[in-house]
């Protein structure tokens, strides 16, 4: 869509079946496309990986090899960079995270090792090694961005694997329903990527959603519609607050001098970062059904998707 008008520019389509079982309530894709390099790569409801020319919308590659998926269907988005495609594919018996050239579609390397969970892979760089760290089923990996080699691994079990994980510098953070909010330290020793805990706050969790480091501190939304701030430091609770919007789906997103929050009944809360308290600017009604995207901020620029629409909203 051209972003001032909305107007449509190009479209691509092509055929296959939409979420069915659990996940049928809405049969189309969970995943966010990735821009990069000129192109565009989406992941579908049934696995189906596809690069576009993000100019033309005339189709690059295509790839559909696992035909599997996790019982909710993917709900990861694609990692593009260093002229890389990397993404979680398959399901319980084939799942794997594959790097393909983002010109080609050529398969560069494949690790194989769980059915992918429903956050998305991350980048992070550990001593001199960019690793992709990825949860899958069963626990959370970090393989060589380079050719796929597996440099660290740990078990993480229980509960909805939904949240991405959150990167800083040598710090990994993790927020799911029933394993509250951790931190864990990661570092390079003879070729050999380490990690050891550093806190747990086993009170405050987000379900569907991923928090917002920003200046030492952790900014979430819990299933329980509550705003939480974590200081990293030592994962002390340093606020909470009741939302008012509903949960589960909400999101939080940096905005730069505001945090913006978008619960599921389409409310767009504005609020300012702070390590005192909660402090609401401006509350907005922004669609007229669920919204479970998460809203996409540039500049002065506002695009909301609900469920059946997009719209630009501009802030003054």
């Amino acid at each position: 869509l051209e972003a001032a008008s909305g107007q449509e520019l190009w479209i691509d389509r092509f055929k296959t079946k939409g979420a069915s079982g659990p996940a049928h309530g809405f049969p189309g894709p969970r995943s966010s496309p990735v821009v990069a390099e000129g192109k565009i790569v989406t992941l579908g409801a049934r696995g189906m990986l596809t690069c576009l020319d993000a100019i033309t919308g005339k189709k690059l590659w295509r790839k559909d090899e696992f035909e599997a998926y996790p019982m909710f269907h993917p709900s990861s988005s694609p990692l593009a960079a260093d002229g890389l495609c990397i993404v979680q594919l398959g399901g319980k018996h084939n799942g794997a995270l594959v790097a393909y050239d983002l010109v080609s579609g050529e398969q560069k390397w494949k690790w194989s090792g769980g059915c992918p969970a429903y956050a998305s892979p991350v980048f992070m760089t550990v001593g001199g090694t960019k690793l992709v760290i990825a949860k899958i089923e069963s626990r959370i990996v970090g393989v060589d961005a380079a050719d796929g080699t597996l440099k660290w691994e740990m078990p993480y079990q229980g509960g909805w694997i939904t949240s991405t994980p959150i990167v800083g510098q040598d710090t990994l953070y993790f927020s799911d329903p029933d394993r509250g909010t951790s931190a864990i330290k990661l570092a390079e020793s003879a070729e050999k990527i380490t990690s050891r805990a550093l806190w747990k706050n086993e009170e405050k969790s987000v379900q569907y959603n991923t928090p917002v480091l920003k200046d030492g501190l952790l900014y979430g939304m819990t299933k329980q519609n509550e705003f939480f701030c974590l200081d990293v430091r030592n994962g002390q609770t340093v606020w909470d607050a009741l939302t008012g919007g509903g949960g589960d789906y909400g999101s939080i997103v940096d905005a730069g001098s505001v945090l913006l929050a978008l619960t599921p009944h389409a409310q767009l809360i504005a609020f300012r970062p702070s390590d005192r308290a909660y402090l609401e600017l401006a509350r907005i009604k922004v669609a007229d059904s669920d919204t479970y995207a998460y809203p996409v901020v540039s500049g002065n620029r506002i695009f909301i998707k609900d469920k059946n629409t997009v719209r630009l909203l501009t802030v003054q």
